[in-house]
């Protein structure tokens, strides 16, 4: 069922009896990541304001708004690519410096290294964090068979298509295992084969790994037919909207768009932005 969740936005008062600070204000169970009194201002101009969110821990979650309200904004001070003016985010309680996250940038040209193949592309990470190199080769090799590749990957970034590209760049980022996937607009450079693609193997990593994933898209569609969570945004001074909660079971097939179900979330999840857009 859809609708706002207990977690969507945690209200601002401290716990009685404990210091005013950020970090008093308690995280809702089964929360993965937990931000509090986050603020952001660029050039005098508030983005985010004391601003508070629990992600649930194994679920995908994608956000989705207005533009220019910040959606790859709010998903880069999660990830530490952008600083914080204020506040706190805690990923199981730990920093950001003691959890291991992935990322999937949205300019996959640039991503990669050009000077090396993409199975070197993959196994880089793995190499640099000093695995061992029959180690290397089986997590590849795992990977490789996760995804079905059919292409060579003894072939150079520049030697690929788009979206031979990106599926090396998600594959990368999961090679070491990442609590928590960041995915810059995964989809925005794809066609519709290579989405249909990466839509069903970005399903199977998520079943086969249970990692928390974390999705900024400006397609209304995409943003819904991954996700368990939708957070929806406001008009900058950003807040939270709405937390929508989709509840499909996996594998959701290409199909899935004209079930019940989703049309209905989408269809609530476009009231809101229309809503927000219009305020």
């Amino acid at each position: 069922m859809s609708g706002a969740l207990p977690i969507t936005a945690v209200p601002p008062q401290a716990v009685p009896g404990e210091p005013d600070t950020v970090l008093t204000l308690r995280a809702a169970p089964k929360t993965h990541v937990t931000v509090r009194g986050l603020s952001k201002s660029f050039a005098g101009t508030p983005l985010y304001t004391n601003f508070n969110l629990d992600l649930p821990r194994g679920k995908i979650v994608s956000i989705f708004g207005p533009n220019g309200c910040g959606k790859s904004t709010l998903m880069n001070m999660i990830a530490g690519l952008v600083p914080l003016d204020a506040g706190e985010i805690l990923f199981d309680g730990k920093s950001l410096k003691d959890t291991k996250i992935g990322y999937v940038f949205q300019n996959y040209r640039d991503a990669l290294f050009p000077w090396i193949t993409a199975w070197d592309n993959i196994a880089y990470p793995l190499r640099r964090g000093g695995m061992k190199e029959a180690e290397v080769k089986a997590k590849v090799e795992a990977l490789v068979k996760l995804f079905e590749i059919r292409f060579d990957l003894a072939r150079y970034p520049y030697e690929l298509s788009g979206g031979q590209m990106q599926t090396v760049c998600i594959m990368r980022s999961l090679a070491t295992e990442p609590e928590v996937l960041f995915l810059d607009e995964p989809f925005s450079a794809l066609d519709f084969e290579m989405t249909l693609f990466i839509r069903a193997k970005l399903q199977e990593a998520h079943m086969a790994t249970g990692t928390t994933m974390v999705i900024v898209s400006h397609d209304l569609e995409d943003a819904v037919f991954l996700a368990d969570r939708i957070l929806l945004l406001t008009r900058r001074p950003t807040r939270i909207a709405e937390l929508v909660s989709f509840e499909m079971p996996r594998p959701r097939p290409p199909e899935a768009v004209a079930e019940p179900e989703f049309v209905r979330v989408k269809a609530h999840a476009l009231e809101v932005f229309r809503r927000e857009v219009n305020a």
